[in-house]
């Protein structure tokens, strides 16, 4: 579990497609300042773009750094596959009892990726649209909700379901903080959407699934709220 909250930026050393184990490993180095391996020990879940990796190795010296195994179902899910030698990446620990709860609850179990479709300047914020591989995502996906981009956790501030996009703007802090700020227009950043809209949509329908079943009504509850919420849209 992790909290969406970025402790480091690190820098990819080696993408090998073909380890010694017949599978595919990710070395990444860290600042020389960084503490972020100063209580690692092996087996430790890391952040990274938001993919939550096992640490198989690590050093401390004389640069820190660390390196995960990628199962070929995170390759197929996230573009973790298309990170080169120098490629910057968002690192987070996994979070301790004792954690400060800065963003939201991120498992590091990517949805699906997506495209930066426009990238606005606002003062000195930056508003980036995003049109995501899977559509189906779209429906977890809510004004002023949160999501979790490469790992980042990020409030929504515009969603259009009909074109299948949504912003979020990035504050000058957090353009220093996170490599989301440095891409451009056409490249891809990995998503997890809020794991409590998963919980609800499916606690619902087992709620209009027993009403149905028990003849309670479940469709015509849910038509009514559907009804409601599209008179509150239009008036």
């Amino acid at each position: 579990m992790f909290t969406g909250i970025v402790e480091e930026i690190g820098v990819v050393s080696e993408l090998n497609p073909s380890s010694t184990d017949g599978g595919t490993t990710l070395t990444i180095t860290l600042p020389a300042t960084s503490s972020l391996l100063s209580d690692c020990t092996l087996g430790d879940s890391i952040a990274v773009n938001g993919v939550c990796l096992t640490v198989t190795t690590f050093s401390l010296s004389p640069t820190p750094q660390f390196t995960v195994g990628i199962a070929p179902e995170t390759l197929r899910l996230t573009n973790l596959g298309s990170l080169s030698q120098n490629s910057r990446v968002n690192l987070e620990r996994a979070v301790r009892a004792d954690t400060r709860m800065g963003g939201h609850f991120v498992q590091g179990h990517v949805d699906t990726t997506a495209t930066i479709l426009k990238k606005t300047p606002d003062g000195n914020a930056i508003t980036f649209r995003f049109s995501p591989k899977s559509k189906e995502v779209m429906r977890y996906v809510v004004y002023k909700g949160f999501i979790a981009l490469d790992g980042a956790s990020l409030t929504v501030t515009q969603v259009n379901d009909e074109e299948g996009w949504w912003e979020v703007m990035l504050i000058a802090y957090t353009q220093e903080k996170i490599v989301t700020a440095a891409k451009e227009v056409g490249e891809t950043i990995n998503v997890e959407v809020d794991m409590t809209a998963k919980y609800v949509e499916k606690s619902l329908q087992g709620y209009l699934t027993s009403l149905e079943e028990s003849g309670g009504g479940g469709i015509p509850l849910l038509q009514q709220m559907v009804e409601r919420i599209v008179a509150q849209k239009s008036s």
